[in-house]
């Protein structure tokens, strides 16, 4: 049986990231130890400090502080 990592973030967190990229729903993706966050209202690029709202296994959603 293969056991995934539990996400390195809780709903709550405040963490300070980097904007990489801009997905398809325009929302901008940061990632933290490889786990993508997606943040509207950003441009790549941008740093920006975020509160973590969802949490799933693969992916969560944040907004800007």
């Amino acid at each position: 049986m293969e056991f995934e990592r539990k996400p390195p973030v809780q709903v709550g967190d405040i963490r300070e990231v980097r904007i990489e990229n801009i997905g398809s729903g325009g929302d901008g993706i940061a990632r933290i130890d490889g786990y993508v966050v997606f943040v509207p209202g950003v441009k790549v690029d941008d740093v920006v400090t975020i509160r973590i709202t969802k949490v799933l296994r693969k992916y969560g959603f944040a907004e800007v502080v």
